[in-house]
Parts: structure tokens; sequence; C-alpha cells
């Protein structure tokens, strides 16, 4: 773009952050045998039942404008989805449906905040979270979560007392990422007791991404979730999509929940942003919700035996640490005398022909770190163990 243009453009928009995860993809893309560990999605495709739902309603015509708010049919299933996953009734009106998580994201941060408020992110953190606050005019202040030991006893925790000493007069919301990309954070009830008495004090909203709730390796069905502590009356807004459980990350469908009274405005900025989602691909998310709570199980069975391998694998190089995620389906270890983890992601591409995420892509606090993704087949993750190993020992 001319500088003169570069001149003229909204300031929200120039600061919008270029992704340090897509050089890292650009850099490796196309290569013969990598083994692409870089974003966050499996290698599974989208099971036959649900894209023959999808296909179905095309091949019926199903092309038509259709229901902002989300086809009634699936505003109904992702009600019975989470009313039977939470244990509290869930209403459909509850219920919006968007394109993927991030215009679900978008739409609850264009409500709770704008140019000259603040939105507290615990940090390291998905990069789309600072972007978004960014792009809507906010001011994203990263929040450092503690690690306790970097070693695999380790966990990565909260720090209240540096959440509420990093409320401001200009504080409009905070985003709380459980189970967290890229951490494996995953806060306990406690925690979120403690993080909803911080927003209550000081009238703050809540944004909720629990998109990896059902990612947890303790034996239980879910995390902890915000709706286990909240009463109907708290501001929070749910941030949801069918990508990860389903494998539907192309698919762009997800869903934001909040309190009924914000329908017409969450479907008016719906209006303004897309006017909706694709009805044939709603059949698709209706198919998912309904069929697929054995994929779902699945999915997660996958991604454990992943990530087991993978801390087995890297566990035993001298100079790699990292603590045992708790949930999500992302390992975060950072290696002794690797200061510069863009150089080593890069590296990486060339030497062990792996896909990594530099930390440097996820703001204060992840410098120091390499995230992987291992919600892929068991031979793909013992590979990439194999190759990272002797790319690193070196």
């Amino acid at each position: 773009m001319a500088p003169s243009f570069l001149a003229e453009i909204r300031p929200e928009a120039a600061r919008a952050p270029a992704s340090g995860i897509v050089e890292v993809f650009n850099y490796g893309r196309g290569r013969p045998g990598l083994i692409p560990l870089w974003v966050g999605e499996g290698d599974l495709p989208t099971p036959a039942f649900i894209r023959n739902a999808a296909a179905h309603a095309l091949e019926e015509g199903e092309t038509f404008y259709t229901h902002q708010r989300g086809i009634p049919e699936l505003r109904t299933a992702i009600s019975g989805y989470m009313t039977r996953l939470y244990g509290t009734p869930l209403p459909p009106e509850r219920f919006f449906v968007t394109i993927g998580g991030m215009q679900a994201l978008r739409i609850a941060l264009r409500i709770a905040a704008g140019a000259g408020d603040e939105v507290l992110i615990p940090s390291p953190a998905w990069p789309n979270f600072v972007g978004a606050a960014i792009a809507t005019g906010a001011t994203p202040v990263s929040v450092p979560l503690r690690l306790t030991s970097d070693g695999l006893d380790g966990r990565w925790t909260i720090d209240i007392d540096a959440l509420a000493a990093a409320v401001t007069p200009r504080t409009r919301a905070i985003m709380v990422n459980s189970p967290a990309n890229p951490t494996g954070w995953t806060a306990t009830r406690d925690e979120l007791v403690a993080i909803l008495a911080l927003a209550r004090r000081h009238g703050l909203w809540i944004i909720a991404d629990e998109i990896y709730g059902r990612f947890v390796y303790d034996g239980a069905e879910r995390a902890p979730s915000f709706h286990d502590v909240m009463d109907p009356e708290d501001k929070i807004f749910f941030v949801q999509t069918m990508s990860k459980n389903w494998a539907m990350t192309g698919w762009r469908v997800g869903w934001l929940e909040c309190h009924p009274a914000l329908s017409e405005v969450v479907e008016n900025l719906i209006q303004y942003s897309s006017s909706g989602v694709a009805a044939f691909l709603q059949r698709g998310a209706v198919a998912a919700l309904e069929q697929g709570e054995d994929f779902v199980r699945e999915q997660v069975a996958r991604a454990r035996r992943g990530r087991d391998l993978i801390c087995e694998g890297l566990s035993a190089v001298d100079g790699v640490r990292f603590p045992l995620p708790a949930g999500a389906f992302y390992l975060f270890f950072g290696v002794d005398g690797e200061a510069d983890t863009r150089a080593l992601a890069l590296r990486l591409v060339d030497e062990a022909n792996v896909g990594l995420a530099p930390g440097t892509a996820f703001g204060p606090g992840g410098e120091r770190f390499m995230r992987l993704c291992f919600a892929r087949k068991a031979e793909d993750i013992a590979e990439a163990a194999r190759r990272l190993a002797a790319a690193l020992s070196r």
C-alpha cells in the first residue's frame, strides 16, 4: 500500500498486528514431508455424517438468506448440547450463530469495549485476542500468567492479585480463555470464582473463550466453566465454535452465548457484519451436535495420546522444559539457550521438517517457548518427536 494511503486509514486498522504464526506457516508451506503442528487443528476431516447433512441441505436448495440469529434448529441443538454438558437449563434464546468463534469474539468485544477502553488479557495468549481488541479500538493489557515450575510437575496459574492490580478506571472487560491456547492453563473452580468476584466488584464484562472445554485429561467430561459459578445476571459472553470438537475448522461456524436481553443488539451486529451463516452449513452443525458425541470422545482420546507421546519424546531431550498441559491440545515448551524462538521455529522447519509456532506470537511471557499442536494421529506425533529430539540435541 502506498504511504499516502497508510496515512489515511484508521489507527485501529493500522495497529492490527501481523501473526507470528502465519509467518512460519508461510515459510514452510508446501514442503514435502513436513509435519504441520503450527496451527490449532487436527488432521481428521469433518466426519461424513456432518458433511452429508450439509450436502443434503445444499442439494435441496437451502441457499437463501436465513435467520440472522441462526436457524431455530441449530439454536435448539446448541441449547440441548450445552444444557446436557453443563447441567443447567440454557435456553435457545441465549445463543447466536456466528461465522466461527472469531466473529463471536469480535461481537462480544464490540459490545463490551471500544476506543479509550482497556481489556485485560492473561498472557501468553492466542494472538487473535490482542488483535481483535486492537481492531475494535480498545487497548489490550497483558496480565502475566504464573508458571510454578518449568518441569513436568509445574502448572500455569492465574495471578488474581496481578489481575486486580491491572484494573484501571478505563478497564471494561477481562478475556478468559480456559483451557488456554497456548499454555494449556485450565482454570480451577476457585480461580473462576475469584475472577468473577473481581469482575462484579468493578462492573466488568467477562469474555469467556471455552472452546477447548472438552479437551481435558483428568478423566472429567469437561473443564470447569463460568457456567458452574455464575448468576443469570452476570455480564458474561461465551465464545464457542464447531471447529475443534467436530473437526470443522474450515466451516467457520460458531456461536456467541449471552443474556437474552442483548438479543437485538447481537442480531444487529450480525446484520451489519455478515448477515448470518449459510443455512446449509448450519444443517451440518445440527448433525454434529446431535450425533457427534462419539466423535468428540475420539478427538479427545487422540489428543491425549498425542500429548503423552510428545511429552515422552521431548522430556528425554536435555534442555527441553515444559509443564504437562492440563487442557487444550498444545505443548508449550522451552529450550535452554534458545532466546529467539522465532528464529528457532524457522530453523526447525529446515532442520526437522516440523512446523511449530514461536512463543513470540503469544505475547508477554511467551517469548522463550514454542507451541506444538498434538491433535494428530499417533504416528505423526511420534515421528515429530523423533525429528525434534534429533534437531534439538545437536
